[in-house]
């Protein structure tokens, strides 16, 4: 469905972010996007959702295309009328309406929030503590309760592709979760493709189908989500485990030196 191919993006048409990155989302595939702060993951998301511009930041090399339609050019409007579908970072809100007034301007989104009640009903339904709390002003929510309304609104747009940024950061782990195993169920239920940018590597690789990791604007390895898991760097680097699988320690180690084979 999506063909991310050879990207380059700039900011203020002085600060390379992305260098050449690719990447591609399967119908119906969950692929997890992986990689410290600052490595390029969410410019990669706004890249693909046209959210670029609103930053100064435009696609200086490379294509995107959503079924092999070009739509690097396009405006985020005209995006995301075509089902691509961005989660931001942060949870944004409009904080002084109430939860169903936010679920309210998501549906607009799709022919104009015509079918509003139903498609309410069924965002109620993963998110049954929404509904208890459909009258209450966002901006009291918790921060797991804000997630959960902002991915709900998000489902309002009928999206084919859900693109999600940091969906647990900042969330206790039980709440974490709960989050990611609703994500499951609305990718097997709706069928809808999910790109998911996570530091959780843990949480998004059980989640995923494929996931690719990034650092400083390149992808530096991709693969099966199991066949990540089982990668020495990824348990070492990403998930804080030894070669045995246990849980590594550093506190006897003054200076960790070794170098992760992909930047050697």
């Amino acid at each position: 469905m999506l063909s991310v191919n050879n990207i380059e993006v700039t900011y203020s048409s002085v600060i390379l972010v992305l260098r050449g990155v690719s990447l591609k989302v399967e119908e119906g595939q969950v692929v997890s996007l992986l990689g410290p702060n600052g490595a390029g993951k969410s410019t990669t998301l706004k890249a693909i959702s046209g959210l670029l511009r609103s930053e100064t930041g435009e696609i200086t090399r490379g294509n995107i295309t959503w079924n092999n339609e070009r739509i690097d050019r396009m405006s985020a409007e005209d995006i995301v009328r075509m089902g691509i579908i961005q989660v931001i970072e942060g949870r944004p809100l409009f904080q002084h309406l109430t939860v169903e007034e936010n679920l309210r301007v998501g549906a607009m989104v799709y022919q104009g929030g015509r079918y509003f009640r139903q498609d309410v009903e069924r965002v109620y339904h993963y998110f049954p503590r929404l509904k208890e709390m459909r009258r209450r002003v966002s901006g009291y929510l918790s921060g797991g309760e804000q997630q959960m309304l902002v991915i709900g609104r998000a489902l309002l747009g009928h999206p084919k592709l859900l693109m999600l940024d940091e969906p647990s950061l900042g969330l206790a782990p039980l709440l974490v979760q709960e989050i990611f195993e609703i994500v499951r169920d609305i990718k097997t239920i709706e069928k809808i493709s999910v790109l998911l940018v996570e530091q959780n590597a843990r949480a998004a690789l059980e989640l995923a189908d494929y996931g690719y990791v990034m650092e400083n604007g390149r992808i530096v390895l991709d693969g099966p989500a199991a066949q990540l898991r089982e990668n020495e760097d990824i348990k070492e680097f990403y998930l804080g485990l030894d070669t045995t699988g246990k849980r590594k320690s550093y506190k006897d180690v003054k200076h960790y030196k070794r170098r992760k084979r992909w930047l050697g």
